[in-house]
């Protein structure tokens, strides 16, 4: 069997992005194998019948001796292991991983970038230095006859074409991870007052502040609603927002902070609208979990959330950073529970044209099997 090798930084998002993509390439024949940081997740990884190979590579790590020997231990592993085929995950183990690929001589490599990340997102000065270097190590090591690149929007599709990163003829564009439909089927709104979630990791760059911002104006007009945060905090990231003023929001009462939760279809179906105030992504997950589930949709005018969303069609697009456009976005599907249900019903029916998960899936394979000719 040719085998097949994953590599994503954390077990977590595997479970969540990839797991299913995993156990379908096994029941198309491939050996398949994945290489993350174990956490919390190995019995499952394993129960799935996949082969799981721990490493200890950080997404934030800074340490220049520690990532190199990162590097170093991926050019151990895809020696020992010598796959056909590598599927790197994520801007860190796409660069890291071609890198070790084309050391240890991985004969066909699967570059996904499922989003932009922090450094081409963040307005940091760190995130300024880091910029060019990294765009010069992907030209360098993603420019290759034996790899394709896996892009979730049209945006980032452009901007790596400019940049000279990605050859068009070996990128592919592909909507993100894809939803089961039936798990996340429609829901009747519940009774009460209007419920405006927003679930995401607790980020800057996620547009939270801004769900806060809108929140505020908004019941300071007498609305009554109740505005969710949905998602923990994410220590590995550097744009991470810190529990206790998540915790001091809450007590404010602007929003309710939830925390993390796997109940997902159940958690959107106690909500009105979903809203993600984002300001960039690959392809955000949870706007497609909501679209199926039949939730009208408010977000940015940004890569990534402009796929999902069709302004006016099955929801409300908004500029970036912007808390008082979020806010009468937010407004016009309060005090209309008709068009509320409209663009519900809407954005199912784009999930079932363009993102489910069977089409992912399929897309995916058949990206294997290109490299494979």
């Amino acid at each position: 069997m040719p085998k097949l090798l994953f590599l994503v930084t954390e077990d977590w998002y595997f479970c969540s992005h990839r797991m299913l993509l995993a156990c379908e390439a096994k029941r198309h024949g491939y050996d398949v194998v994945v290489a993350t940081r174990v956490q919390k997740h190995r019995d499952r990884i394993l129960s799935a019948g996949l082969k799981l190979i721990p490493i200890s590579m950080l997404r934030n790590g800074r340490n220049p001796w520690a990532e190199f020997l990162s590097i170093c231990e991926l050019v151990r592993i895809y020696r020992s292991e010598r796959p056909d085929l590598v599927h790197h995950v994520a801007i860190k183990p796409v660069i890291y991983g071609s890198l070790a690929a084309r050391l240890s001589g991985v004969p066909k490599i699967v570059n996904a970038i499922a989003g932009m990340g922090y450094v081409f997102i963040s307005r940091s000065w760190k995130a300024r230095i880091l910029r060019p270097i990294l765009k010069r190590a992907m030209r360098i090591l993603l420019h290759r006859p034996n790899a394709r690149i896996i892009l979730q929007n049209p945006d980032d599709f452009s901007m790596l074409i400019e940049a000279g990163i990605a050859d068009p003829e070996r990128t592919d564009l592909i909507p993100g991870s894809g939803v089961d439909v039936e798990e996340f089927r429609p829901f009747p709104e519940p009774d009460g007052d209007t419920t405006v979630m927003m679930s995401s990791r607790m980020l800057w760059e996620k547009g939270v502040e801004e769900f806060v911002g809108a929140a505020r104006l908004l019941k300071s007009e007498g609305i009554r609603a109740r505005f969710v945060l949905v998602g923990d905090i994410d220590s590995g990231n550097p744009g991470t927002i810190s529990s206790s003023l998540l915790e001091a929001w809450n007590d404010e009462g602007a929003v309710e902070w939830w925390g993390h939760r796997n109940d997902m279809p159940a958690v959107l179906a106690q909500a009105h609208i979903v809203c993600l105030p984002s300001y960039r992504e690959g392809m955000p997950k949870s706007l497609i979990e909501a679209a199926s589930c039949g939730r009208p949709i408010v977000t940015t005018d940004s890569p990534g959330c402009r796929e999902i969303v069709r302004d006016g069609e099955n929801g409300f697009l908004v500029p970036v950073r912007d808390s008082a456009a979020l806010a009468a976005a937010l407004r016009k599907l309060m005090d209309d529970p008709p068009l509320r249900r409209r663009f519900g019903a809407r954005g199912r029916a784009l999930v079932m044209e363009r993102f489910t998960l069977e089409k992912v899936i399929a897309d995916t394979l058949a990206v294997y099997r290109r490299l494979a000719t």
